[in-house]
């Protein structure tokens, strides 16, 4: 398991012990230099070892001797992911995450995770999962296994190569289960919250109970999706587009094996061979501006449509992203077959 300390080393440490470290770190061989408040100094690579010692510097000295003052870093909430986006064209791959007081929160490792999206998510895991009886009559639907993890582990680790790293799950239904399997997050490098339901609260309606979302745009996706969506193209969608809301559709083909006409009273107008009609459903999915968040009732029943419906009436701005990769909703036994059939053959 990737863990970001490893990165980091106490300023006034000697050089010697931040070889070990960079030897260890092997190709992501990078060190960030803290004070005692774990505050970003500078960093440290082969490269500044080689130029101190050619300075006269030797292996006795400490860390801060060598150190490159001017790291590039992002601050938390305050950055945008086109900034991210040229990081990584830049090919820098090993990026420390401050909060507004310099202190390191996460280091960005972008030869594992693709970007680090400004997003917050909800992960909604409070369902029965009837429809899976008896597998779920002991095991929350979220828990159930497709291959070799839970469903919910697939959609957790999806969100974090995205650099989704601050998570909240409702859970409801054996939702201790699901606690205990994450716990808090800080061994894989998030910080997960929980969303505790005494009583169903619809598709989207826990939402309102959270009050510190860190940043302006906020994922809520259902627990028991399996996807490969692509979660930066989805949300630079939105931003190019504006919107105040974004659904992921399913596109869904329906053939007319006949000539469809179109009339108008009694005259044929106009007519079309063997049509083929795409239509779009609501995949479970949303990318959400955090101030649109206001419009759902506190602590109670309210679903998705709900939210979508209220931002027609108002002329928001309701976008769809038509899903071009992977997507399946698994809520029948045939579905859960299909996701443990399909796995072996998904990149995620």
């Amino acid at each position: 398991m990737y863990n970001y300390k490893n990165h980091l080393i106490l300023s006034g440490s000697k050089i010697k012990e931040a070889l070990l470290k960079l030897d260890k770190l092997a190709s992501d061989a990078i060190l960030f230099v803290t004070n005692t408040n774990n505050q970003l100094i500078g960093s440290l690579t082969d490269g500044d070892v080689r130029r101190g010692l050619i300075n006269n510097l030797t292996t006795e000295h400490v860390v801060d001797d060598f150190i490159q003052g001017n790291p590039k870093f992002i601050i938390k909430g305050h950055y945008k992911v086109e900034e991210i986006i040229k990081l990584r064209e830049g090919h820098f791959k090993i990026i420390p995450v401050l909060d507004k007081d310099r202190k390191i929160l996460n280091v960005l490792n972008l030869r594992i995770q693709k970007t680090y999206l400004p997003v917050d998510a909800v992960i909604m895991a409070g369902g029965l999962g009837s429809r899976l009886k008896p597998l779920t009559d002991h095991t929350p639907k979220p828990l159930l296994k497709i291959a070799d993890k839970p469903i919910i582990e697939h959609n957790v680790d999806r969100l974090h190569k995205f650099g989704i790293d601050d998570l909240w799950i409702s859970i409801r239904y054996l939702g201790e289960q699901i606690e205990d399997f994450f716990k808090d997050g800080a061994d894989r490098n998030l910080r997960i919250k929980y969303i505790k339901e005494t009583e169903p609260l619809g598709t989207i309606g826990a939402v309102s109970t959270v009050e510190d979302f860190t940043h302006d745009y906020v994922l809520v996706t259902n627990s028991d999706i399996l996807t490969t969506l692509d979660y930066e193209d989805f949300f630079l969608d939105f931003i190019e587009k504006g919107a105040d809301m974004s659904v992921v559709t399913i596109p869904y083909d329906i053939k007319i094996p006949y000539a469809v006409m179109e009339t108008a009273n009694n005259h044929v107008i106009s007519f079309k061979e063997k049509p083929t009609y795409t239509y779009y459903s609501n995949g479970g999915i949303y990318l959400i501006k955090k101030s649109i968040l206001n419009r759902i009732p506190k602590n109670s029943f309210y679903n998705s449509t709900d939210l979508m419906q209220a931002l027609i009436e108002s002329s928001g701005k309701l976008i769809s992203y038509p899903m071009r990769q992977y997507w399946l909703d698994i809520g029948k036994p045939e579905d859960f077959e299909k996701a443990q059939a399909d796995i072996k053959h998904l990149k995620f």
